[in-house]
């Protein structure tokens, strides 16, 4: 598969987790050796890996990502236990960013305060999806106990911060004073005090350069100059996730949607593919484009006959994302609420300045129309503790997208802009237009553009935003004012977990034509 050769570090995520021995990386957000390996450890063992060196985040099994068949009868009651099964690591993670102090002085308090109680909810949880399968007529997979575990890890990049830059914890923790989103506040500064050494001095450098962060990141590894990246070829997504699907033979014509910059500002925290019926199931804001009622809520109807910003009437499409914020010190309507402060999402939200949307062909050969409602997740949200089997990034500055970072949000010189592309997956199974990870119903192309496992190549979404941000400054070890995704409190606003959505709601007519388009070599609109 086609790879970024770029010489650079390992992957936050994956340096991390060697930092805290608390993972081994691969695919798919869950490793069973992770599990045999950590099953012999004594607790005092485990205790004293995690006093050694502070705790960063908490990261648990992706119980969704296992669940490769959910009968349809039960999805509905399987999606709410697994929001449930997300609310809980957020909690742990307030609870974990609360207790610093506790924490510096109990070599055991990360394990027997946090961890321990959210095994045994994660555990109660777990019965529940069984049960919920098992009474539609399906089998509950094996070694669904072994799911309830969850792990302390250590980021390398945090913790160096945390003494040089103070980004752990007190360089980004004003939200009690600053940003008034007090349910990280004075715990949240506590964590600081408790990240590394930084204490009264610590604390005051937070309020001055860490205005508007949420004590949950970004820091300033997380930020590379993209003047100083070597050309790497454009985008590539992560390992093979994410290649160009067209070129130049097979299906080379493309078709453009022009659906607006969500200037009407739709925004929510749901998400309606992975957690249809709950509310804030996302726990961050997206910005969406096209279909104007998607909502966690809304039923395929209701998406089909709902109005769309998409210049194409044909097109009512779902186009979402994580929104842009900048960690000024400047609020937004959400902050204090759920998907925003309350979930360690601060800053003013940024409308990005361009969103092109293109289908393109297959290099291989023509396509085949997408089916109606057909749901699509390109990149991981969980990446940074799931590692990076579904990771889909590409960070970049306009003037400067023959480089391309995965790992690192680019630092933009004067007059450039910041640029996230994602490459669809473009093989579909040719049945189904949702699975029940979300995931294996579709593929992502081979380097060559063929599709594996029988797959069919539909046309590939190919989507770029541009961002007109100021350049985060790093002044004395401080990071000032960057901007960031939102995330998953316990994602720490990491580049590596950007991610994109798509449901396919254009009507039967304009995707014929987009497929007679892409297949005949014109350019349409």
């Amino acid at each position: 598969m086609g790879r970024n050769t770029r010489k650079r570090r390992s992957p936050l995520a994956v340096r991390a987790i060697a930092a805290s021995a608390a993972l081994a990386v691969a695919g798919g957000g869950l490793v069973w050796a992770n599990f045999y390996a950590s099953a012999g450890e004594s607790e005092s063992t485990q205790n004293s890996t995690l006093a050694s060196a502070q705790v960063a985040t908490i990261d648990c099994p992706d119980v969704g990502q296992q669940l490769t068949s959910v009968p349809e009868k039960a999805r509905g009651g399987v999606a709410k236990e697994l929001a449930l099964l997300d609310q809980q690591i957020t909690e742990a993670y307030k609870r974990l960013a609360d207790t610093r102090q506790a924490q510096a002085g109990d070599a055991g308090f990360v394990n027997n305060a946090i961890l321990s109680p959210l095994k045994s909810k994660r555990v109660a949880t777990l019965d529940r999806i069984g049960i919920n399968i098992r009474n539609a007529g399906g089998q509950t997979p094996q070694g669904m106990d072994q799911l309830a575990t969850c792990q302390g890890v250590v980021d390398e990049n945090q913790t160096n911060a945390g003494e040089g830059q103070n980004q752990g914890g007190d360089g980004q923790n004003q939200d009690g004073e600053g940003q008034d989103q007090n349910q990280d506040g004075d715990g949240q500064n506590q964590g600081g005090d408790g990240q590394d050494q930084g204490q009264d001095n610590g604390q005051d450098q937070g309020q001055d350069q860490g205005q508007g962060q949420g004590g949950n990141g970004p820091v300033a590894a997380d930020f590379q100059d993209i003047t100083q990246v070597q050309p790497n070829g454009g985008p590539q997504g992560v390992n093979g996730n994410g290649l160009a699907a067209n070129g130049d033979g097979g299906s080379t014509g493309t078709f453009t949607t022009s659906c607006g910059t969500n200037e009407n500002e739709l925004r929510n925290s749901d998400n309606v593919i992975v957690a249809p019926g709950v509310s804030n199931g996302a726990q961050h804001q997206h910005d969406y484009v096209g279909n104007q009622s998607n909502n966690a809520f809304a039923s395929d109807q209701d998406l089909a006959n709902a109005d769309t910003t998409c210049q194409n009437q044909g097109d009512k499409s779902s186009y979402f994302w994580p929104v842009i914020r900048i960690q000024d010190g400047s609020d937004d309507i959400d902050a204090g609420q759920p998907g925003g402060g309350q979930d360690g999402n601060v800053g003013k939200i940024v409308e990005p300045s361009q969103a092109e949307l293109k289908f393109v062909g297959n290099k291989q050969g023509d396509v085949v129309a997408m089916p109606t409602a057909l749901r699509i997740i390109t990149g991981d949200a969980k990446a940074f503790v799931n590692g990076l089997g579904n990771a889909n990034t590409n960070w970049s500055c306009t003037g400067f997208e023959d480089r391309q970072l995965t790992d690192k949000y680019p630092i933009c010189p004067e007059g450039s802009s910041v640029v996230r592309t994602s490459f669809f997956q473009s093989c579909w199974d040719g049945q189904n237009i949702d699975s029940a990870n979300h995931r294996t119903h579709v593929d992502f192309v081979e380097q060559d553009g063929s599709c594996s496992n029988g797959f069919q190549a539909i046309p590939q979404l190919q989507v770029r935003l541009v961002y007109d941000v100021p350049a985060p400054q790093i002044e004395n070890g401080q990071l000032v004012n960057p901007f960031a995704i939102d995330s998953f409190p316990e994602n720490l606003h990491k580049p590596i977990t950007d991610h994109n959505d798509f449901i396919n709601f254009f009507d039967e007519n304009t995707m014929n034509q987009v497929v007679d388009c892409i297949n005949s070599g014109q350019d349409c609109q």
